[in-house]
């Protein structure tokens, strides 16, 4: 199988291959996104010394939701100041 078949894509995480099915055209994301977390999954092992894949692989999870949470409340934060910001304008050119 090649790594973009129809079926799917074929990546490598933590040196295993696995398919996923992928919509046409995000098979650069899916590649990005399994190196990220090859990257991450790595990091966390030299970091803290942990050996146990499933492990590290909880502990990167976790990471990722925390940042992930983060990134939504700071997201939901500007849209809430451009609200204000849209209003404000508003207000001053009626």
């Amino acid at each position: 199988m090649s790594p973009t078949d129809p079926q799917g894509i074929v990546v490598e995480i933590m040196g295993q291959q696995h398919q996923f099915a992928c919509p046409e055209g995000q098979e650069d994301a899916l590649l990005q996104a399994a190196n990220l977390l090859n990257d991450k999954v790595e990091e966390i092992k030299q970091r803290s010394g942990i050996r146990n894949n499933e492990r590290a692989l909880l502990m990167v999870a976790l990471n990722l939701s925390h940042e992930l949470m983060v990134a939504n409340c700071a997201l939901s934060q500007q849209q809430h100041d451009m609200a204000n910001l849209v209003n404000k304008l508003s207000d001053n050119l009626k």
